[in-house]
């Protein structure tokens, strides 16, 4: 019973795949965030407040 439930546990490669398709966009995500934040002219920000 064991062996045919760990033969349907996906491959390490998988999970780590997997992991990265959600931190390299989030990366990409935040870095653009500080890019704005510290590039942006005063016309273009958002009004906070």
């Amino acid at each position: 019973m064991w062996s045919m439930l760990l033969d349907r546990i996906p491959d390490v490669w998988v999970f780590l795949n997997a992991l990265f398709v959600f931190i390299i966009p989030y990366t990409i995500y935040k870095v653009n965030q500080k890019l704005h934040q510290h590039g942006d002219p005063p016309w273009k920000k958002e009004n906070k407040g």
